[in-house]
């Protein structure tokens, strides 16, 4: 185990090594210059353009200006944000506890709603409660975020004045009105995830119910439940899980439209100001931590694994 491990953690370095050679090049193809949005009103004038290339080293050679960056960023320098002019870290520990809150709810709404209709889905196959709970799934997934947004601030906010419309309350401030404000968006992301782990979670309890150790627990003369639960269930989590800390990472990263409609000042809303705002330093330190977060959940996923079943431990 403990090897194991230890060369699941060799591979992050190179896996991140080349992400973000992939992150800093791509970004060189964005359209526009940075440099004429910092200039403001002197933009046409070549000398202050020269002078704010020559400060934020765009007069550079791509590798030169590369090696420049990852050298600060291995030492967890991100830089300084062209347009606010504040630490890129600073920023990024400043929005992503919004993020993680966002995403923590909405993850655990998804699970509740998922998994279990998931498992009543399979062991209800083909019955009206299996098409019920799959339509449900099916709605989930295509119903666009921003529509349901929308919708739920009509509903709850302007008619029935139940929640507020907007905005952001720190959890550390008042907890109650944190969660008034975010438990809309909340709902708006876990809905679409939980109909994705209700499909995933059916197909996979359905695999393991026509497995032979199932059919042997039921010979031996188990109940149903403990035949479900405890044989099924165990073996079925382990794609489950797969998918769960995809998806929680796509929450942390791709909560875009949905803080832009509820104004929530996270991860989503600082990518967009900074993709706008041509700042460099802000889109490759958010894009960066990014993919640290998604390499760090799917070393998560490999040791819930273990967890889940004992067999891959002895592997």
């Amino acid at each position: 185990m403990g090897i194991w491990l230890l060369r699941r953690l060799g591979q992050i370095i190179p896996t991140l090594l080349i992400l973000s050679v992939l992150i800093f090049g791509l970004q060189q193809l964005m359209p526009g210059d940075p440099a004429l949005i910092l200039a403001g009103e002197e933009r046409g004038d070549p000398v202050v353009l020269a002078q704010i290339r020559a400060e934020l080293f765009l007069d550079r050679p791509l590798p030169e200006q590369y090696l420049r960056w990852i050298s600060r960023v291995v030492q967890g320098d991100f830089g300084f944000s062209w347009r606010i002019r504040e630490p890129v870290a600073a920023l990024i520990l400043t929005k992503l506890p919004v993020t993680f809150q966002l995403a923590v709810m909405a993850f655990l709404i998804a699970v509740v709603i998922g998994v279990p209709a998931g498992i009543v889905s399979a062991v209800r196959r083909d019955t009206p409660v299996d098409w019920a709970v799959n339509g449900m799934a099916l709605f989930g997934i295509s119903t666009p975020n921003f529509w349901l947004g929308i919708m739920m601030i009509l509903l709850f906010s302007v008619e029935l004045g139940w929640l507020p419309p907007s905005g952001y309350v720190p959890l550390t401030e008042d907890p109650w009105q944190s969660l008034a404000t975010t438990i809309m968006p909340a709902f708006v992301l876990g809905s679409g995830i939980a109909g994705v782990l209700m499909r995933h979670t059916r197909a996979a309890m359905l695999g393991a119910l026509g497995q032979d150790y199932v059919r042997t627990a039921r010979a031996k003369g188990l109940g149903e439940r403990a035949v479900v639960v405890k044989h099924a269930l165990r073996n079925a989590l382990i794609p489950v899980v797969t998918l769960g800390t995809i998806e929680f990472g796509r929450l942390l990263a791709g909560a875009v439209l949905t803080e832009q409609i509820f104004t929530i000042p996270g991860f989503g809303k600082l990518i967009v100001d900074a993709v706008f705002n041509r700042d460099y330093p802000v889109v490759q330190g958010v894009v960066m931590a990014t993919a640290l977060i998604f390499v760090t959940l799917s070393l998560v996923a490999d040791v819930l694994y273990m967890a889940v079943n004992p067999r891959l431990r002895t592997a």
